[in-house]
């Protein structure tokens, strides 16, 4: 039994980072309805980049996220203004999902050549420290990582629901031609949101280098546990997203603890399968008029 509990403790702290990373994912497809598969990447090079700022100006990697996230979101809006705005007509989903596959595998391939494929871990004083707390242990990283994913969670949430570009979003997200004649560029919106969902992975990456070893083929498994997650939740909820990577946090490590770490990644998909099969709209998702 305490190893059961100790084994919540820990998939609830990293549910939280597996939260933060989604986020970004299901944020832009509730907006384009694209399913942006270069976000384990994007999360993999915010990974290398906390990890260089560590090693070369010694800035802790929770600090770094001050920069890498406004940096990564910079490079998303790039990407929107140059690749995803240009896919026009009834295939532009379809295309979407290549053209962001290419992204993929491009920052893959510029982080072999300026890393190798050597795996690489961002390890500060206190990585191994933890707290006990009423016979449990705490990983100092890991509760770290949770509250720092809650505080951008919040942000994420308050700028969604209390700004006027959260209200463009869901403008967008309801009906763009209705959002453009009342004087929302849907275009715009969909760039900034392209350009938070990127800078929310590099935030995630930051607290993922100190947790897991990684390399820059990390992404190909990071992925499919992203897809796994929004598909739990609903493709485009948000609340969905947070609470699926919740639950799928807790049973990797439970599953990882009470049986053995090999199939613990396999949770991840056996949770896809039955999403897929018996509730294909995910918790928290909504039937799309028409369906079967």
């Amino acid at each position: 039994m305490h190893l059961l509990v100790q084994a919540v403790i820990l998939g609830i702290l990293i549910g939280g980072v597996y939260a933060l990373m989604s986020s970004g994912l299901t944020l832009v497809f509730g907006i384009m309805r694209v399913v942006n598969v270069a976000q384990g990447a994007m999360v993999i090079l915010g990974a290398y980049l906390s990890f260089s700022l560590f090693r070369t100006l010694h800035i802790d990697p929770f600090l770094s996220i001050l920069l890498i996230a406004p940096a990564l979101f910079a490079l998303g809006v790039v990407l929107h203004r140059v690749f995803i705005r240009s896919l026009r007509g009834r295939n532009a989903e379809e295309m979407s999902l290549l053209v962001t596959w290419a992204t993929a595998l491009a920052v893959e391939g510029i982080l072999s050549v300026a890393y190798t494929t050597t795996r690489r871990s961002t390890i500060t004083g206190y990585s191994q420290a933890s707290w006990l707390v009423a016979g449990y242990r705490i990983p100092e990283v890991r509760l770290f990582g949770f509250a720092i994913s809650v505080v951008i969670l919040t942000g994420l949430y308050v700028l969604l629901a209390r700004t006027r570009f959260g209200r463009s979003v869901r403008a967008t997200v309801q009906n763009p031609t209705s959002a453009r004649l009342l004087g929302v560029d849907p275009d715009r919106v969909s760039a900034f949101g392209f350009g938070i969902g990127i800078a929310t992975a590099a935030a995630a990456g930051a607290v993922y280098g100190m947790i897991y070893p990684f390399n820059p083929g990390s992404h190909y498994d990071l992925i499919s546990r992203l897809l796994s997650i929004i598909v739990l939740g609903g493709l485009g909820s948000m609340s969905g997203a947070i609470v699926a990577s919740l639950m799928l946090g807790v049973a990797e490590s439970v599953v990882a603890i009470e049986i053995s770490p090999i199939w613990s990644s396999f949770v991840f998909f056996m949770v896809l399968i039955a999403v897929l099969l018996l509730r294909p709209q995910g918790l928290f998702g909504i039937r799309e008029r028409g369906a079967a």
